[in-house]
C-alpha cells in the first residue's frame, strides 16, 4: 500500500482534496505518496499530514459539509473535525518517541 493510500485510509476514503494536494501535504511531512507504506517509520508523519488535512478543511466546513453529508449544520460539521483532530492528537502523542541519535551535548541535561 502506498502512503497515499494509506492517508486515504486515515482520512475514510473521503476526497476532501485532489490528489496533486494530498501529494503536498505529505511532502511538507517528509512523506513520498508513492512509497511504500511502513508504519513503524511512517506512521507519526502519516498522522502530523491527517491533522494538516483535517485543519485545512476546518478553514473550510463547508468543504467538509458538501462531500460528507451527515451534517445538518455546520455547528455540528465543526465540533465533528474539533473532535477528530483532538483524536488525532492524542494517537500521536501516545504513540513511543522515535529513538535519538546519541548526542554528547544530550547529557549535559539529564541527570
Amino acid at each position: 500500500m502506498t502512503v497515499l493510500d494509506r492517508l486515504r485510509m486515515e482520512l475514510s476514503n473521503q476526497q476532501y482534496f485532489s490528489d496533486e494536494q494530498y501529494t503536498q501535504f505529505l511532502l511538507e511531512n517528509d512523506l513520498f505518496a508513492d512509497d511504500e507504506f511502513d508504519k513503524p517509520t511512517m506512521y507519526r508523519q502519516l498522522l502530523y499530514t491527517v491533522l494538516d488535512v483535517l485543519e485545512a478543511i476546518a478553514n473550510d466546513v463547508d468543504l467538509m459539509m458538501s462531500i460528507t453529508t451527515e451534517f445538518t449544520t455546520t455547528s455540528a460539521a465543526a465540533k465533528w473535525l474539533e473532535k477528530r483532530i483532538d483524536q488525532v492528537r492524542d494517537k500521536i502523542a501516545s504513540l513511543p518517541a522515535a529513538e535519538e541519535e546519541y548526542n554528547c551535548f544530550s547529557l549535559m541535561y539529564t541527570n
